[in-house]
């Protein structure tokens, strides 16, 4: 099991997004379109093969980071609706960690 922190997930997916952008540029195609051909054997196996393998590697770290903000987020806001009162919600800046993210 791992941890995985929010600014881990942030750096992450800003690295992520901006390869993706870059392979969604060059191909003028959007990551999911591309990721779904991809996924079914649908793309030539050319010139084009280590860019398709990074570009796939890539939108999934994206997917999969995309997940666990979303998962953070949600276990922050029921954090916060528990412990404020209940017309107001304090948000603190910290440092959540993610537990038991699968290896």
């Amino acid at each position: 099991m791992n941890d995985i922190t929010i600014t881990e997930i942030v750096d992450d997916l800003r690295a992520a997004d901006e390869i993706t952008r870059r392979f969604e540029r060059k191909y003028w195609l959007s990551s999911a379109d591309f990721y779904e051909l991809y996924e079914n054997g649908l793309l030539d196996d050319g010139g084009n093969l280590e860019d398709y393998t990074l570009w796939a590697g890539f939108y999934q770290v994206k997917r999969e980071r995309e997940a666990a903000l979303a998962e953070l987020s949600r276990r922050r806001l029921a954090e916060l609706r528990i412990t404020s009162p209940k017309s107001r919600v304090l948000i603190k800046p910290l440092e959540p960690v993610l537990r038991n993210l699968p290896a």
